[in-house]
């Protein structure tokens, strides 16, 4: 048996600031490695060591597992942890950690690359008797087999992976998913499978020791997903009858048994409520981005369990008295920087506060409370060359409803200023009927996304939320007078003319004006006689209307100049002021397609000179590892196009311009 001294974490990110938070309660140093793009992150100011990997793009800098092990060797590290995306999943990178002799914190590479390929998984588990659903082949799919869905052989995350509804459209879709695939993964193998329509992904966590010995740390939930990527998640899984939760466990050990599998792992399942039945998905070979839900419900530290294992410690060691039974119910919703208002698209760009309350961030709750695992802080930048997601907030409760109610709660009080995000939608996800009942599919939330989400949007009051970022400003800009400081807030030769803010307000399309008057007496609205302002201060509006007094929390960003109103029941705003007269650097021909995000073109479909209907793709970004398309807004013609395949774009610059037919 070995001990191990200093942990070097080839990712980035929450799951490397997760890992040395283990590690720094266990006593082991910390190393991480790190792109340009991240050097002003987190989770590189934490560890002990840090080193920078150069002359790659940020993209392909964690995929660098070569020169990752040099660095780990020459730094003096001992073992590395993979972390989840990226290498976590690559027997070519675990070989060369122990090639390198080094300690791999994770299976044996015959492990990952026996489960590595979903192809080559479905033949395997079949053989050891775990049940499977047949794959399909594209060329003999009849009207009968649909709906289809068509997945990446490797990697996961709903990268590569495309629902079809018709057999016109499974040739393109495939294609598709081979190109997204390539990009993630570098393999563009995909196969095809039917699609379980009202199926519930569960899933089973597994730690096996090196020792022969294996055990099954109860299971989760994660069918709330839209785009095939998990948005919810929860433990120990809703509604299983105990026969099928057994049946489910003993399933996910023999998958183990049957590749040799040692470290933590995750078997997932797709369960068809109405048959009782449940069929092999894939095996997760390394730690889920769900595994605090188990932590929360079990007690178990699951990293300090992996590095355990790497040290060769038995199960009987890392668990004294066996598999803890499940405590309580815990939920974790997973906070993503997109726009619900660009059929949400990743968001880039500056957190101006990122303020999430919680008991704990990054490790385990010592009672019933919220937990947060973020991969960011107020003022950090959010880039386009990875994953959009910002933090995991995790509730655990005595009871399932209970700890939804909490996870709500701290949804609303968080304070999340400078991106468009997912919170609303999670809002609501976490009020929505079915989701209360525990009857969830994996295709409820892309049903709610037509319905009952459709039009989700920042709340608040469009005559009410100006008028409060006004009297902020304006008692902003009093207090940063130094001269006439005795004069009134908004003193004005015209007293019977009203004071005029005009700002852009998320969710109003046309600019909204404020008007406001301030005296000795304090501030007033021009025609709301019952509204009065008790207090107001650049971080705080108190008014009261109706006899119910409202306090408002307010941030005016200093950078972007923004200003960001927060009532967790009532108000939830983003304002920008506007100047008196428009830059006409800033005005662009119409047609323009803007790019509605930092990112990369990929493709480009159409030419100058092209005819266009309305929704016809004209190009294609890559953000955020998803491909974006950008299509015609109208019938027309396209006039120019400004950019060509690898070319870096901003958000906002010009990439075509279609110009409509008359």
């Amino acid at each position: 048996m070995i001990q191990i001294q200093l942990v070097a974490v080839a990712n980035r990110g929450e799951i490397a600031r997760r890992v040395f938070a283990t590690c720094r309660r266990l006593g082991i140093e910390t190393m991480a490695v790190f792109s340009d793009a991240d050097a002003d992150l987190p989770f590189v100011a934490e560890a002990d060591y840090s080193a920078r990997l150069p002359g790659v793009t940020p993209a392909e800098t964690y995929l660098q597992g070569e020169r990752i092990v040099r660095l780990v060797r020459g730094s003096g590290g001992q073992a590395v942890h993979p972390g989840y995306g990226f290498l976590s999943e690559s027997a070519d990178f675990a070989r060369a950690v122990i090639d390198g002799g080094l300690v791999w914190i994770g299976p044996p590479p015959e492990a990952i690359e026996a489960m590595g390929s979903k192809v080559r998984a479905k033949e395997l588990m079949r053989a050891a008797g775990v049940p499977v659903l047949d794959d399909l082949a594209p060329e003999s799919a009849t009207e009968a087999d649909l709906p289809l869905l068509v997945k990446a052989s490797a990697g996961g995350g709903g990268r590569g992976m495309r629902l079809v509804r018709t057999l016109e459209s499974l040739p393109a879709e495939i294609a598709a998913a081979r190109a997204e695939a390539a990009s993630a993964f570098g393999d563009g193998t995909v196969f095809v499978e039917p699609y379980v329509e009202r199926g519930r992904h569960v899933e089973v966590q597994v730690l096996c020791d090196q020792h022969g010995n294996a055990v099954a740390l109860g299971d989760r939930d994660c069918s709330l997903q839209r785009r095939h990527q998990k948005v919810m998640e929860e433990a120990p899984a809703p509604g299983l009858a105990d026969d099928v939760r057994a049946e489910m466990h003993a399933a996910a050990l023999a998958a183990a048994h049957a590749v040799g599998y040692t470290n933590a792992g995750t078997v997932e399942f797709l369960y068809d409520a109405a048959s009782g039945r449940f069929f092999f998905l894939e095996m997760n070979t390394r730690l889920q981005v769900e595994h605090p839900v188990t932590e929360c419900v079990t007690g178990v530290d699951l990293v300090a369990a992996q590095i355990a294992v790497a040290e060769g410690r038995t199960l009987a060691e890392i668990l004294p008295g066996g598999a803890p039974a499940p405590s309580g119910h815990a939920v974790e919703v997973r906070l993503y920087a997109e726009d619900p208002a660009a059929d949400w698209q990743p968001t880039a760009g500056r957190l101006a506060r990122f303020e999430i309350p919680a008991d704990t961030e990054l490790g385990l709750l010592s009672r019933h409370g919220i937990r947060v695992d973020a991969g960011f802080t107020s003022g950090d930048e959010i880039g386009t060359h990875y994953d959009a997601m910002l933090a995991k907030v995790v509730s655990w409760g005595p009871d399932r409803l209970s700890a939804l109610r909490a996870l709500r709660g701290a949804l609303r009080r968080s304070r999340l200023h400078g991106v468009s995000t997912n919170r609303d939608l999670l809002d609501a996800v976490l009020q929505d009927r079915d989701v209360a009942t525990g009857a969830m599919t994996t295709s409820l939330l892309e049903r709610r996304l037509v319905t009952e989400f459709r039009d989700l949007a920042p709340s608040g009051d469009p005559e009410l939320a100006p008028f409060v970022a006004a009297v902020a400003l304006a008692a902003r800009d009093a207090e940063r007078r130094t001269v006439q400081r005795g004069i009134p807030v908004g003193w004005r030769n015209v007293p019977s003319q009203p004071h005029r803010t005009v700002f852009a307000v998320d969710g109003i399309d046309e600019p909204v004006t404020a008007e406001w008057y301030a005296g000795r007496d304090g501030y007033r609205h021009p025609e709301l006689e019952d509204l009065r302002v008790l207090v107001a201060t650049p971080t705080q509006v108190v008014i009261e209307r109706g006899g119910y007094r409202q306090s408002i929390d307010v941030h005016i960003d200093p950078v972007s100049g923004q200003v960001f109103l927060d009532d967790d029941a009532v108000v939830r705003q983003r304002l920008r002021p506007l100047p008196r007269f428009t830059d006409p650097a800033d005005a662009v021909a119409s047609g323009s397609l803007l790019a509605p995000m930092p990112g990369t073109v990929v493709k480009v479909v159409l030419e100058p000179g092209s005819s266009v209907a309305a929704g016809d793709v004209v190009l294609v970004l890559e953000a955020m590892k998803m491909q974006h398309p950008v299509s015609a807004p109208t019938d027309g013609t396209v006039t120019e196009i400004n950019v060509e395949p690898g070319a870096q774009v901003a958000a906002g610059d010009v990439l075509a311009i279609v110009e409509e037919h008359p």
